[in-house]
């Protein structure tokens, strides 16, 4: 996917073409990123991964970081961007009930990750995620191709929604790589085999079952992944016991593993980070009757607001 080549030479005369060089990358670069989904975002993005802005004309090489990475130099860097102004305050709302700094340090983030987000929606871990790694790893999006026949149409206003997101701040977000790339679901894709490290999803899995398309998903993020990488998954989590078909909202921890080893994963972690005792999980619209979605309008706001979001699982996977 994303090159970390780094440029070589020994005399002064090829240091000297290497700085003009970087100049030039540097003033030709630029790129357009797409948009998102949103809580129904869980379908968008599987066909091979196309890029969806201008060419790079030139690509600036990777420099090494001047620190070395460690879990408290990406604990530092997360709280920062936790509080950066590219996430707005209806987003840091949310952080009680989603959990971003102890869900990211429990899938294991740090700024050189090479990082795929499926189905992020209109972008609240894209918010958090692509600023985390900007300039010593990368992030892309892998949203739903919404070209394609028969997806809805607010697959496209998110994906609009997302990359508008992405290029109107470029000082957040990594201007010199597309952030965005579209992919078929009948035939998921993600990127180059062996080309990430971490791949994360946020409350998408249920969709994939409802839609019949889960076990190609596990595979397309196991070949995209290099060995050792992390998969790491959040969603709604049901009472064990029997399979759901997802259409509520709510799977359960055990169809999630079961796909995931089936791919060849192993897992690694589970977590009570994003638990929510409260939740009955018995709704009759299921998940979307709670907050934010509010399903139901106005009717019993109140109790479903001192429920909370959903009860959700937190599952670590690696490749072997």
């Amino acid at each position: 996917m994303l090159s970390t080549d780094r440029p070589s030479g020994t005399t002064m005369l090829s240091l000297a073409l290497a700085a003009a060089l970087l100049a030039g990358g540097l003033a030709a670069c630029s790129d357009d990123e797409a948009p998102a989904p949103t809580q129904a975002d869980a379908q968008a993005d599987k066909a091979p991964a196309t890029r969806d802005g201008p060419a790079v004309t030139a690509v600036q090489p990777r420099q090494p970081p001047q620190v070395p990475i460690t879990q408290a130099t990406a604990d530092s860097r997360l709280q920062k961007v936790l509080v950066g102004p590219q996430r707005t305050a209806a987003e840091r709302a949310r952080d009680q009930f989603r959990h971003p700094m102890e869900t990211l340090q429990f899938f294991g983030i740090d700024r050189g990750k090479n990082i795929i987000e499926i189905d992020p929606g209109t972008g609240w871990y894209s918010a958090i995620l692509s600023p985390m790694v900007k300039s010593m790893g990368s992030y892309y999006a892998a949203v739903v191709d919404d070209t394609l026949p028969g997806v809805p149409a607010y697959v496209a206003k998110d994906n609009a929604a997302l990359k508008q997101r992405f290029a109107s701040d470029r000082s957040s977000y990594d201007a010199t790589r597309p952030l965005l790339r579209k992919y078929n679901p009948d035939q998921p894709v993600f990127g180059k085999p062996g080309s990430a490290d971490m791949v994360l999803s946020f409350r998408n899995a249920h969709n994939w079952i409802a839609e019949g398309d889960a076990p190609a998903y596990f595979k397309g993020f196991f070949d995209v992944l290099e060995s050792g990488g992390t998969l790491g998954i959040v969603d709604h989590r049901a009472n064990p016991g029997p399979a759901t078909d997802g259409v509520l909202g709510y799977v359960t921890e055990q169809q999630i593993i079961e796909l995931a080893t089936a791919a060849g994963f192993r897992m690694v972690g589970r977590s009570e980070i994003n638990a929510n005792p409260k939740d009955t999980k018995d709704y009759p619209d299921g998940v979307w009757t709670l907050p934010p979605s509010y399903a139901l309008g106005d009717k019993d706001r109140a109790k479903y607001a001192a429920i909370g979001e959903s009860d959700r699982m937190t599952l670590k996977f690696v490749k072997p």
